[in-house]
Parts: C-alpha cells; structure tokens; sequence
C-alpha cells in the first residue's frame, strides 16, 4: 500500500494536468469559434441590411433607429423592379455568358495544366514560368489591344469576346491545377502506361478524375468572376438586348437611383444565386483549395 500511494498521487496529479490542458484547448476553441461568429455576423450586416431593404416602402429604408425586421413588408419591389428593366433578359445573358464562360475556363485550363504538370518535355518549366508572368498584366493594360482585335473581326457586340479567350487558358487557373496535379502519384501513370493506356487515356482516367476538387475551384471561381463581371460585358456589349445582369442593376441605378426599395430588390436578386452556389459548392471549394500546392 505505501508503494502504491505516491503512483496515485503521481496519477492523480497527471489527471489534473491534463484536465487543465483540456480546459485550455477548449477555452482557446470557444474563443476561436467567438471571434469567428463576431467577424461572420459583421460580415453578413450589409448583405441582411440589404435583404430588409428590399421589403420595405422608401420611407422605412433610411428611418433611425436601423430596423432590420421591417414593420411594414412591401414584397412587390421585385415585381417592380423585374418590370422596370429587362431584368429576365439581362438574367438569361449573364447565365449564357456564365456557363460558356465556365466550360471553356474547366477545359482549357485542365488541359494545360496537365501538360506543365504530368508531360516532360523541353522547356517546359522555362514557358510555365512566362505564363505566370502574364499574371502581371491586368485587364486594363490588354483591353484596348483586344477592343481593336475585336474590333477588326467583327466580334464586337457579341459574347464572343468575353468567351473565347476562356478557351485559352488563364495563368492563375493553370497554376492552381499544376500545383494540385503534381500532388498526384507518378506510378499511377507508370502503371497506365504499363498496361497500355495512351497519354490521353491517362488524362481522361486517371488524372481528371483525381482533380476534380481543383477543378470544381477553377469552375466555382470562374463563375463568380463571370457573374459579376462588369468591365468586360460594358466595353465588348452595345445593344442594350446584350446587357448583363452587372449592366442592367447599373443602369437600373442611373434610371431609377430614388428608388431604393426597388433598387436593393434587384440588388439581392443579382447577389442571391452567388450566395446559395456557393453554400452548396463550398466543401469542394475548400478541398481544392486545402489540397492545392502541397507539392511543389
């Protein structure tokens, strides 16, 4: 018995040990989860603020002090401002312009990358490193180059301009897949190769379908990009049965700016789709992003 007491007060002292390190492990989480909810509930204030604008008559949009919940509901702003515009049109030209947009992103891209990453061939890395490069190279530096190329085929006023290139490949697209195709196991090709398979066969088996969370990234942010798209619809686009949706709640603004019931209807109609994409694509856009670039 003596023996055994001080290796239970040695027992008995490592319990408390180790119940205060997990009290500090889970004060440190409920701190964490604390500031996250804080910074998330900010985050949100516009987007809500816009919501319960968009239910209200204008003389409650601006009354102090800031109701969110608003006391009188005035659902026929979206009706209204569906009738004030084009606005199914200008939806149909932006999810057209999306959708292309998106394929043409996903194939390329992939395609490419593919290349830089599972291809050994001479000059390889030279000309990856040129393509990241034009990284550096803002749309506001190409685009009068690009309005006259446009221009000179006869492309302007068509969604030709803003699709086609996306068939082309984009550098931060073709860094991000590389990064996450060189994580993949090299024997997977050996053994195709082994058994027959042609290069082909290996990017159509086995690496797509290994780089679907990057490439489920590359699509999620190609069509945020391409939904809010302003810049390029406005200089490419002229006739008004062409506009996008990013255009449309523009000129919606100039037309009717006093509005503002009607204007935060259409705003949240503009914004409401992004939301909810991305709240059921969000697990792959994380995956893609946490998996991406763990081999250099």
């Amino acid at each position: 018995m003596a023996v055994l007491r001080p290796a239970l007060a040695n027992s008995r002292a490592l319990s408390a040990e180790e119940r205060r390190y997990f009290l500090a492990r889970r004060m440190k989480t409920l701190l964490t989860h604390a500031i996250l909810i804080i910074f998330g509930i900010t985050f949100m204030l516009p987007f809500v603020w816009m919501i319960s604008s968009s239910l209200k008559p204008n003389v409650d949009i601006f009354e102090l002090p800031v109701r969110l919940i608003p006391k009188t509901y005035r659902p026929e702003n979206y009706i209204d401002a569906t009738n004030a515009i084009p606005f199914w049109q200008y939806l149909w030209n932006s999810t057209y312009y999306t959708i292309f947009a998106t394929i043409g992103a996903v194939l390329s891209n992939t395609f490419i990358a593919y290349g830089f990453a599972r291809v050994r061939w001479r000059g390889r890395n030279v000309l990856f490193i040129i393509v990241i490069a034009t990284m550096m190279l803002p749309f506001q530096v190409r685009m009068i180059p690009l309005y006259i190329l446009f221009a000179k085929i006869g492309w302007l006023n068509t969604f030709l301009p803003l699709i086609v290139p996306n068939f082309f490949g984009n550098a931060f697209y073709i860094f991000l897949m590389r990064q996450f195709m060189m994580t993949l196991p090299k024997e997977l090709d050996d053994a195709a190769r082994i058994d027959g398979a042609s290069e082909w066969g290996i990017f159509w088996r086995i690496a797509v379908p290994l780089s679907k969370p990057a490439i489920l990234t590359v699509a999620i942010f190609e069509i945020i990009h391409t939904w809010h798209d302003f810049v390029g619809p406005l200089v490419y686009l002229r006739h008004p049965t062409k506009y996008t949706l990013s255009i449309g709640l523009r000129l919606y603004f100039t037309q009717y700016g006093a509005e503002w019931g009607l204007l935060m209807a259409a705003a949240a109609m503009f914004t409401i789709p992004m939301v909810i994409f991305f709240f059921f694509a969000q697990r792959s856009f994380i995956e893609g992003i946490t998996l991406t670039g763990l081999k250099g």
